[in-house]
């Protein structure tokens, strides 16, 4: 026992959690069984520098899902419905990242938005949305893997090639998890640049080549019936006005306005997946250092990452190809599905294409790379609050928490069932069952904030205070949980117009598996919803002080434009 009371004494100064904050209000007496003072078991360290958090936050999400999926979105719904979804989403994507950002700003702790609803919702609700975003993550990092793979036969076709090639990476994605968060982060910071170098070219390179700047100097695309000055300007391809602006999904072909409008549904889903991931700054928070002040920054820059890379990303798109385009319906899972691809092509780009697909590569080893730390983080907040088996929670003297690490890897080698038919089957299985997943995740940060703001004013305490927090709460968490609530309910909604109980199923499985997680803890635990002033704001969350390293202001020419950046 005593021996035990002086490794909590000796504990590591950069412990995420520290004891013997005072605070000026009061609360409950916490409850042992949920155990929010975590600080015994906690032993993860901040070594996720600001330049990481900051480029994780501009270029974590950037993936296979903007630079292939934009193709899909551009197929399904036309330009202009591709992006009135793209926009609607990056609303709601940003509601969320705003309100896990406020929360996290208050709480920078292990477990991240799970451990805040149960919290300061019910402690029921956030063992079914810890376990239910561990598995989305968990799942997510084979898929990833397996588009990797795919993304290398657009230079080695041989699929008997493609164990060798999955086994490679997942031993790369399983290394950097294990060697800890710093290589992590270096990772993530390098493979960041890639991205937004990778975005970058192709927005410029698509607006040279819409403009008649390519090869063959051939005019494309942004051409609409309702802009005649522009469309005087060239005799090129009027892809705004043939084919047109919308497209319809196929479901309603005598009724055409009605069938474009489900076009757009269909894509709000789609372009959703685009989008997920986002909150990794706040799960990552407690190995942050200075994490107050780096999310706060991460958050604020958000809005102009959507706008900007995202939106202009898919504008270009629509410029560039038409959605009747064959190509775009070659459902290749390499840059030869890409909308950017197939323009450069055609244009008589011929070494961009190759460039391309490396940089979409490093994406989706990025991404696979990504899920397997949240998903290993989520684990372990669950571990050290008793949501999930003790074992979990082991750390390793420099804070890395292994076993965690170890028991989420054991997924990614899940690709390897691609590589046989009849596995391939249930693998699939298994990535539509997540599919809604990530939809829950962005559903109870929002809920969460909601139960937060009014937690809050209930106690007296002063949101303004924090390092981090958006004028338009709670407005805005009330946005996103009203769009997350529909993207969840038309999920699979095609599935209605020619039914069939495999493709029900697999949309919209998750809903009762996330209510029976939810029910079995409330039952077994006994849990309450917490009432505004029954929430505890206090117990395990380190203070300001203990945080937040002073920033020492830029001296060189450098160090101003790293600050400038970062």
């Amino acid at each position: 026992m005593s021996q035990s009371k002086d490794y909590d004494e000796k504990a590591d100064q950069n412990s995420s959690l520290e004891k013997g904050a005072v605070h000026d209000y009061v609360v409950q007496q916490p409850d042992n069984r949920y155990r929010f003072d975590a600080a015994d078991l906690d032993r993860v360290q901040r070594k996720l520098k600001q330049r990481h958090v900051q480029m994780i936050a501009i270029a974590g999400t950037l993936g296979t899902g903007l630079f292939l999926g934009s193709g899909h979105a551009l197929q399904a719904a036309g330009p202009l419905g591709a992006l009135l979804a793209y926009a609607i989403v990056g609303t709601t994507a940003y509601a969320s990242l705003c309100a896990v950002g406020e929360m996290t700003s208050h709480a920078p702790i292990s477990g991240s938005f799970p451990h805040f609803a149960a919290r300061w919702v019910d402690p029921a609700f956030g063992f079914a949305v810890g376990w239910n975003y561990f598995y989305t993550n968990a799942i997510s990092v084979p898929v990833e893997i397996t588009a990797a793979g795919l993304l290398l036969t657009f230079w080695d076709p041989d699929t008997n090639h493609q164990a060798a090639y999955t086994a490679a990476i997942c031993i790369c994605a399983v290394s950097i998890n294990i060697f800890g968060v710093r290589w992590f982060g270096e990772s993530e910071f390098v493979f960041s640049i890639i991205k937004l170098l990778l975005i970058t070219i192709l927005i410029i390179t698509g607006l040279v080549i819409d403009l008649g700047g390519g090869p063959n100097h051939q005019r494309l695309g942004f051409h609409v019936s309702w802009f005649p000055s522009i469309a005087t300007l060239s005799h090129s391809r009027y892809y705004w006005k043939d084919p047109g602006p919308l497209n319809g999904a196929g479901l309603e072909p005598k009724h055409v306005n009605l069938d474009r409008f489900l076009g757009i549904l269909s894509v709000l889903v789609q372009a959703a997946f685009s989008f997920q991931g986002m909150e990794l700054v706040a799960i990552a928070a407690s190995e942050t250092i200075s994490p107050r002040r780096n999310i706060a920054k991460a958050v604020r820059r958000v809005f102009w990452r959507i706008l900007l890379f995202y939106l202009l990303g898919v504008l270009i798109t629509g410029m560039l190809v038409p959605f009747n385009d064959p190509n775009l319906l070659h459902d290749t899972g390499t840059a030869a599905e890409s909308p950017y691809v197939i323009a450069m092509t055609r244009a008589g780009i011929k070494v961009l294409p190759h460039i391309i697909n490396a940089g979409i590569f490093t994406s989706a080893f990025s991404a696979g790379n990504s899920f397997l730390f949240c998903a290993s983080r989520v684990l372990y907040g669950l571990s050290i609050r008793g949501q999930a088996p003790r074992l979990f929670s082991y750390c390793t003297r420099s804070g890395l928490p292994i076993a965690a690490i170890l028991g989420a890897s054991a997924f990614a080698f899940l690709a390897f069932m691609n590589v046989s038919n009849g596995a391939e089957t249930v693998f699939n299985w298994f990535v539509n069952l997540s599919t809604v997943g990530g939809f829950f995740g962005w559903w109870s940060m929002n809920l969460t904030f909601i139960f937060f703001y009014r937690g809050f004013r209930a106690q007296g305490l002063d949101r303004k205070k924090l390092v981090y927090h958006s004028n338009l709460q709670p407005y805005l968490a009330c946005w996103g949980l009203f769009w997350i609530t529909i993207f969840i309910l038309i999920n699979g909604f095609a599935v209605f117009w020619d039914f069939n109980a495999s493709g029900f199923l697999t949309a919209y499985i998750n809903v009762p598996l996330f209510i029976a997680l939810y029910v079995v803890w409330k039952i077994v635990k006994r849990t309450k919803i917490w009432k505004p002033h029954e929430m505890d704001f206090v117990t395990g969350i380190p203070t300001l002080e203990e945080t937040e390293v002073p920033e020492e202001p830029p001296r060189t020419f450098g160090e101003k434009v790293a600050a400038f950046l970062f």
